[in-house]
Formats: C-alpha cells, structure tokens, sequence
C-alpha cells in the first residue's frame, strides 16, 4: 500500500501563486500516472491535472495555462505549480494514482480577493 502526503496549501491572494506537493511513500513508477483533484465548498471532486510516467501532462480547461504539473522520480513527489488565483480556485486539493486508486489526505487552498 503506498500512502500520498499532500502539503503546501494555504491561504493566497488573489492573483498570487501556491505550489502543492504530493509526497508518495514508495516509488512513483509503479503507478502510470498521478493526478491532482480538487473540490471545491459545496462541489464535487474533480480532476484538475495528470502526468504520466513519461512525464506527459494533461490538464482541464478550468487550469490549462495557470497551473504546472511536474514530477520528481528521486524524491517520488509530484507538484502543482499554481499561478494566477482566483477565489474560484478556492478547494480542497487531493493526489491520486492511476491505477489502484490511492487518496492523499488532501491540502486546503483558499484564495482570497
């Protein structure tokens, strides 16, 4: 069983920016990808951005353009560069792995006007 630590949350201004990092407690490759999800007060968790083995990314519209996915293998961490907040972006930020389905605990992001 791997077990995901996401970190780097908090709270932001408007415009500001927040990097998240996903922290896997064993090595990254045995998954074929790792995405990131958020779900915002009142909504539904939703997919935001991947990055497969490879190190191909796929984001959402809502995303593409503002935020970055990266992945570090040495340190089995992926990351979330965020960049041009807005309240909307407001959500609990969550990591998962594809396959097998594996949930971090998720990182609060708050974006304030």
């Amino acid at each position: 069983q791997v077990q995901l630590v996401e970190s780097g949350g908090g709270l932001v201004q408007a415009g500001g920016s927040l990097r998240l990092s996903c922290a896997a407690s064993g090595s990254i490759f045995t998954f074929d990808r790792i995405a990131w999800y958020r779900q915002g007060p009142g909504k539904y968790r939703v997919f935001i951005a991947s990055i497969t083995n490879g190190g191909r990314p796929m984001y959402d519209s809502s995303v593409k353009g503002r935020f970055t996915i990266s992945r570090d293998n040495a340190k089995n961490t992926v990351y979330l560069e965020m960049n041009s907040l807005s309240p909307e972006d407001t959500a609990v930020y969550y990591c998962n792995t594809v396959p097998n389905g594996y949930w971090g605990q998720g990182t609060q992001v708050t974006v304030s006007k």
